[in-house]
């Protein structure tokens, strides 16, 4: 069955409310700037912020709130230590699958492929299809909408039931294909991430992951590329462990009534549109950090926008700058 253009809608769901050094075997990329940042619906000007702060990270403020004008005036911001606060957020959450590690492209798009070729399904997602597809949270939502869409394969079972156990079992291994990849480090980790996960376990920040990617795989990604010193302090949320997936925001609500913290004092670290939603309708303060899939996404309600975490000297920001955007430094 070859790939065919397919058009997805999501449900939109409101707001809820207004250390140990890299591990040998932490890697990652490259941050390139493909686009500039936005610093989202705050209004602001020159006059209010210090001038302490105009330093080498570039990153853009919107002086409106409109959609059509989202970059009018651009300031250079130093997102570090030279703007600390005394505040912290108590929790710093993660999403895993282009946040920690740039997964969809070739990692999850991938496994998802060579599933599909094992199993003798006819079905191919290209790039492009699989970008369209991310916009469902979930892989065996994701695979069940394709399917229900497109048509199932021949040989897929005709029964309701019978096809969850069918998803279920693709999924299941195409998670073990997933799994082998990050084993073998053939991914690395993005840009920043483990300096950031560093700062704030060294402040006794909560950090968890939470992802609708399976658990498993997001243990994986955890374990194997932050290594077990830092795994065995994160706490993860992933897969099914909630019955509606991202934008929904059940997983963030989760994540704090476990960890014991309000939501208006995490701060979550995303790289979609779906994702964004679902933080800030649990109430939380959420920076989008861009991937391959969703540069082009609409993150106008973000309240910080970056290519990249970024290590230094390509730092785009840090801890500190994560308690300025909780206690609204930056605000008029």
């Amino acid at each position: 069955m070859a790939s065919a253009p397919i058009s997805l809608s999501l449900p939109t769901f409101s707001s809820s409310s207004s250390s140990p050094s890299p591990s040998p075997s932490t890697s990652t990329t490259s941050c390139t700037q493909t686009k500039a940042s936005i610093f989202s619906l705050h209004l602001l000007t020159r006059n209010n912020i210090p001038s302490s702060l105009f330093a080498s990270t570039p990153f853009f403020y919107n002086k409106t709130a409109t959609r059509t004008k989202q970059a009018s005036t651009s300031f250079k911001i130093k997102c570090s230590a030279a703007s600390s606060s005394s505040t912290l957020p108590a929790a710093l959450l993660f999403d895993c699958d282009g946040v920690l590690v740039d997964t969809e492209k070739d990692g999850h798009r991938i496994s998802f492929n060579d599933t599909f070729k094992e199993k003798e399904l006819g079905v191919t997602w290209d790039v492009d299809l699989y970008g369209e597809l991310l916009k469902i949270g979930g892989g065996k939502e994701r695979m069940t909408a394709y399917f229900n869409k497109t048509g199932w394969p021949e040989k897929a079972p005709k029964t309701e039931e019978e096809r969850k156990e069918f998803i279920a079992s693709l999924h299941k291994r195409k998670t073990e294909l997933f799994m082998a990849l990050i084993e073998n480090r053939l991914l690395p980790l993005r840009p920043g991430v483990a300096k950031l996960i560093d700062q704030a376990l060294e402040k006794g920040v909560k950090v968890a992951v939470c992802s609708t990617s399976n658990e498993k795989a997001v243990s994986a990604v955890v374990s194997c590329l932050l290594g077990p010193e830092r795994a065995e302090k994160i706490k993860i949320f992933a897969g099914d462990v909630v019955p509606r997936k991202k934008p929904d925001p059940a997983i963030y609500t989760l994540a704090a009534n476990t960890l014991g913290v309000d939501p208006s004092s995490c701060v979550v670290v995303e790289d979609s549109a779906i994702g964004l939603a679902a933080a800030k309708a649990a109430g939380m303060t959420c920076i989008v950090t861009k991937s391959g899939y969703t540069a082009d996404e609409d993150f106008l309600n973000a309240d910080a926008v970056f290519d990249c975490i970024g290590d230094p000297p390509e730092e785009q920001f840090d801890l500190a700058f994560c308690g300025n955007l909780l206690e609204k430094l930056y605000v008029s």
